[in-house]
């Protein structure tokens, strides 16, 4: 009974990522959610009492395939700079291929301000871009003349300018050689010209074909350098 319920409610939750990522959070009804997860609204409320609630459940699941990505990444043995160009590739991917990833950033523009409070799922990205570029610096991998502040704040806004280049209609693939072109040309400004040579700029080749996912969990062969 429990993972009857469990899949109930993991069908809602991609039906209401895909709802709110089509037709945004104020457009997208409980009504047409439960009937694209195949399920009853009686049982859509036995699971989420408001469409607030399952907002915040989508939101969840994004931000929990960020930090297994991330996680992921760090394991394979990734340095934090080079897990930061990875993670900003992996969202990239992600707002093509993941509902939830997208439908995040769409609830939190479409309710910021509102009551109830909603998660803000701007603020978990730019957090765990700041947090990488951060372990990068404590890790000696930027430059010691380095501003902190201009640097965070030159690299959150890059960061945060993928999404916004993605929701003008961006193909995947033009998005992806825009977010290579963008660590190009940043990580000569972030560390010395020996370090930036090692650092990879394109996606993983990994991430490449069928049957591929958005938590790579495997270091990668250096393809395309800084320089």
């Amino acid at each position: 009974m429990q993972e009857r319920s469990e899949r109930t409610r993991r069908r809602l939750v991609n039906a209401g990522a895909e709802l709110f990522r089509r037709n945004g959070y104020a457009n997208a009804t409980l009504g047409e959610i439960a009937l694209a997860a195949g399920v009853t609204k009686g049982a859509l409320y036995f699971h989420f009492a408001s469409k607030d609630e399952l907002a915040e459940a989508v939101q969840e699941r994004g931000r929990t395939m960020l930090d297994d990505s991330v996680r992921a990444l760090r394991e394979a043995g990734n340095s934090p700079l080079q897990s930061l160009v990875d993670t900003t590739h992996w969202l990239a991917r992600g707002l093509h291929e993941e509902a939830a990833i997208s439908a995040s950033f769409r609830i939190t523009k479409e309710c910021t301000g509102r009551q109830p409070h909603l998660a803000d799922f701007h603020r978990t990205w730019i957090a765990m871009v700041c947090t990488l570029l951060r372990q990068a610096r404590d890790a000696g991998e930027l430059r010691p003349d380095l501003g902190w502040e201009k640097a965070e704040s030159l690299v959150a806004a890059a960061a945060c300018g993928i999404e916004v280049m993605s929701g003008t209609g961006m193909v995947y693939a033009e998005l992806r050689r825009r977010v290579s072109a963008l660590w190009s040309l940043l990580l000569p400004l972030l560390v010395a010209p020996n370090t930036a040579r090692h650092l990879r700029v394109e996606a993983p080749d990994e991430w490449d074909g069928p049957g591929t996912t958005l938590a790579p969990g495997v270091p990668v062969a250096a393809g395309g350098t800084a320089g």
